[in-house]
């Protein structure tokens, strides 16, 4: 994960609510995770990431999103198994090997 990609998911979980976090660095994000980011009806699109589905709304003016839907967001990756900790965790236990 690059410095950028782990700002980027230190933001969505930070409190209070950002927001500033524009959709291209979330988009960098998901594809990082393997995430399967599909357009979907009007500006939202479809993301699935370890077997979860949830919906994001591509954000207009700007291109960032607004702080209702950084907290969707980050109930939909905490969904799919990913927090900051939990992210720590798996890139620590691929380190060591096992």
């Amino acid at each position: 994960m690059s410095h950028k990609q782990r700002s980027t998911l230190l933001a969505i979980f930070h409190d209070p609510v950002s927001g500033n976090i524009h959709w291209r660095e979330v988009e960098s994000l998901l594809n990082h995770l393997g995430a399967t980011i599909e357009p979907a009806h009007g500006a939202r699109f479809r993301i699935t990431l370890n077997r979860r589905e949830f919906f994001v709304h591509h954000p207009h003016h700007g291109h960032e999103f607004g702080r209702g839907e950084v907290k969707h967001l980050r109930e939909g990756l905490a969904s799919a198994g990913v927090t900051p900790s939990s992210y720590d965790e798996a890139a620590r236990r691929e380190k060591e090997g096992g």
